[in-house]
C-alpha cells in the first residue's frame, strides 16, 4: 500500500503558513477532527479535498503527498473532473498493457471499480490514485489534469 513517506508534508505547509488546523479544516468545510485524521495518515485525505487543500496553497499535488521534492507554484483554480482522471487512467493502463483486471488485482479492488472509474462515473480514490502514479512513474496533478 501507500508508503509512509506520503502525505508527511501537509503538517508542515501548513506550519509554514503559520494556519491552524482548525481554521484549515474550517476553509476545506471539514471538521478538525476528521482534518487532523489525514494530518496524521490515520485516514487518507479525500482527492477532491487534496485539490482543495492545494488550490488553497497554490501548490501541486505531487509535492504536498511527498512523491516529489520540487514545490510548483499553482494556480488555485484547479477543479478535477472525473471524466478527465478517467481519460487518464485508461491511457496509463493500455501505455502499460494491462486490463482493467490486472490493474484492479493490483489495487486489490474490481475490475467494475476500474471500469467506473475510466467510464467517468466514480473519482479515483486518492490511495489508488497514488498507487498507480508510484508504480507507473506518474503525477498526480498530469494524472488530475492540474495545470
Amino acid at each position: 500500500m501507500i508508503n509512509e513517506f506520503l502525505l508527511d508534508k501537509m503538517k508542515d505547509i501548513r506550519e509554514e503558513h503559520d494556519i491552524k488546523q482548525k481554521d484549515l479544516a474550517k476553509k476545506l468545510n471539514v471538521s478538525q477532527p476528521n482534518y487532523a485524521r489525514w494530518e496524521t495518515k490515520a485516514k487518507i485525505i479525500p482527492l477532491r479535498k487534496l485539490n482543495e487543500l492545494c488550490n488553497y496553497f497554490e501548490i501541486n499535488m505531487d509535492y504536498i503527498i511527498g512523491i516529489s521534492n520540487k514545490k510548483i507554484k499553482m494556480k488555485n483554480n484547479n477543479v478535477l473532473d472525473k471524466k478527465i482522471i478517467g481519460q487518464n487512467i485508461k491511457k496509463i493502463r493500455e501505455e502499460n498493457n494491462l486490463s482493467q483486471k490486472e490493474i484492479a488485482n493490483m489495487l486489490h479492488t474490481t475490475q467494475s471499480v476500474i471500469s467506473a472509474y475510466e467510464a467517468g462515473k466514480t473519482l479515483i480514490l486518492t490511495a489508488f490514485a497514488m498507487e498507480i502514479c508510484l508504480k507507473y512513474n506518474v503525477s498526480l496533478d498530469k494524472l488530475c489534469n492540474r495545470k
